[in-house]
């Protein structure tokens, strides 16, 4: 069965959303896990102690948050399990349903992927 992952990116500075989101999430994501759809995810913290490690040209550097240039954040994340990419599709346009309907002044993008399960094909270089 085909698996898939949910990021929502959204504004930095919109603040907590309402209590209204938190109820109808609750009852939503209860439905979806009942139905083997949601096997795992949550909503993530603010900038403020990320850390990102920046690859560039075979070296890295260790950035420490908060990001003051950070316009956009992911906000979330689901892992999900649906028979078909047009059920995925479907449980997603859910979601984003739901906060526009519950966080109307929210300014999101809710990103549906699926999961790659096939390990890459070895190079014989």
């Amino acid at each position: 069965m085909p698996r898939f992952m949910g990021l929502v990116r959204m504004d930095g500075d919109q603040g907590m959303p309402p209590q209204a989101l938190f109820d109808a999430m609750d009852v939503y994501i209860g439905e979806q896990a009942q139905q083997g759809h949601f096997l795992d995810g949550g909503g993530l913290f603010g900038l403020e102690d990320a850390v990102n490690f920046v690859v560039r040209k075979g070296e890295y550097t260790r950035v420490d948050g908060p990001y003051a240039e950070a316009k956009e954040v992911v906000g979330g994340w689901a892992l999900l399990q649906y028979d078909t990419l047009e059920d995925a599709i479907k449980g997603q346009e859910e979601f984003a349903e739901l906060h526009a309907k519950h966080w109307p002044e929210c300014s999101m993008v809710a990103t549906l992927r699926q999961i790659s399960d096939e390990a890459p094909e070895a190079s014989d270089a």
